[in-house]
């Protein structure tokens, strides 16, 4: 019999320091104002000696503290970053280390802020081939990857990790997926260019921060995303929507858009800024502690992560 992914435990992790808008503007022509009116995002958790594989480890560990199973019957450790600390290894190989769940299997996949949508998604597919438990995390440290004087960019990001322990089930959580690229569009938002020096080229000054095109990236989340998103839910009857944490006027306008009561689209990013990959599972995570939702309830919940890419995906989720 096929068996399901069902979210047993949810988890996430915040660097200590905190840093406002206020604190942005110090050395930086922005405002609070400014920030706000245009994002909705009062400040964000910049991680300063970690990295992103210890953001992920965090989240791992609170993972098995909370269902008290043993590392070593983890089938796979999957990480959704755009952020490693290494090319290789990878952050989930990092994290299958310290965790030492050595029977894991562990690979990052790399999707920008639809990343934690695309790695359940495959973490689902490798438990419907018959895989029995296993935890996908999103977690990035984007602030290594900002250009700290560019007031276009370097305000809208911080730094986190969150994730999910999955376990067999015969009943299917995930009711259903879309999972969608566009690589025509790729240049719209980079990072982390690789020069392309050796011995027989001298490449050219090519800046390797984070460079977005705010313009392109909000008529992507507008039309392609909204579209889908519609298209997606047809029929279906959902109690929450957990979109990408990265705008809030984007957030209200795909509310209104889809004729969706802006209730049903929870926020926190005036509290930790765009997380890139974590920032769905992060709100998960927070909705699930506070109450709004409750595993086993049977609440149906779209998860929708878009950005660099361009990539962007749809999941819904019956807890």
């Amino acid at each position: 019999m096929m068996s399901f992914g069902k979210i047993r435990a949810t988890a996430r992790y915040l660097p200590e320091k905190m840093v406002t808008n206020d604190d942005l503007a110090k050395w930086m022509d922005t405002s609070d104002e400014w920030i706000q009116s245009r994002t909705g995002i009062r400040q964000r958790h910049i991680a300063e000696a970690e990295n992103t594989s210890d953001l992920c480890f965090k989240v791992a560990e609170k993972l098995i503290a909370k269902t008290e199973i043993d590392p070593l019957s983890l089938d796979f450790i999957i990480v959704a970053t755009m952020s490693p600390d290494y090319t290789s290894p990878s952050v989930a190989c990092q994290v299958q280390g310290q965790l030492g769940a050595k029977n894991a299997m562990a690979f990052d996949v790399s999707a920008a802020c639809a990343g934690f949508v695309y790695a359940l998604a495959t973490a689902e597919n490798f438990m419907r081939g018959g895989m029995q438990r296993g935890i996908v995390i999103g977690g990035e440290k984007t602030s290594k990857l900002l250009d700290w004087q560019d007031r276009s960019s370097a305000v809208l990001f911080g730094d986190g990790a969150a994730g999910v322990l999955l376990e067999a089930s015969k009943e299917a959580s995930i009711i259903k997926q879309m999972l969608r690229a566009d690589g025509e569009r790729a240049n719209a938002l980079t990072a982390g260019f690789r020069l392309n020096n050796n011995v027989f080229h001298e490449s050219p000054e090519i800046s390797t921060a984070l460079v977005m095109d705010g313009r392109g990236i909000w008529n992507f989340a507008l039309n392609d995303v909204t579209k889908s998103l519609k298209e997606f839910i047809g029929e279906d009857s959902v109690d929450y929507y957990l979109l990408h944490q990265a705008n809030k006027r984007i957030i209200e306008k795909i509310a209104r858009k889809t004729k969706e009561p802006i209730e049903k689209f929870p926020m926190n990013l005036m509290n930790y800024g765009n997380t890139s990959a974590a920032s769905i599972p992060i709100l998960l995570d927070e909705l699930v502690e506070a109450g709004t939702l409750s595993l086993n309830s049977n609440q149906k919940v779209v998860l929708t992560g878009y950005g660099g890419g361009l990539a962007w995906g749809n999941l819904l989720i019956q807890l």
